[in-house]
């Protein structure tokens, strides 16, 4: 078990409860824009999970530049 008092476990917590922010916003409000032709695979989003809650940064950065593109 993780101890919140450790500032490594502390870390580990706040990335992963980022993470984990991040993709359900992005399973809400972008994923169906970003690629349309996954609009209805319902069955994949679980298993991006695990990525999106690692890379959270890069999700938000490709995000980001994405929308400024205006795809």
């Amino acid at each position: 078990m993780l101890d919140p008092s450790d500032p490594v476990a502390a870390g580990l917590i706040l990335w992963a409860g980022t993470g984990l922010t991040v993709a359900i916003a992005f399973f809400l409000f972008g994923f169906d824009r970003i690629d349309p032709g996954a609009r209805d695979a319902y069955a994949v989003r679980p298993l991006l999970v695990p990525g999106l809650v690692l890379l959270w940064p890069v999700v938000i950065w490709r995000w980001l530049s994405l929308a400024k593109e205006g795809k």
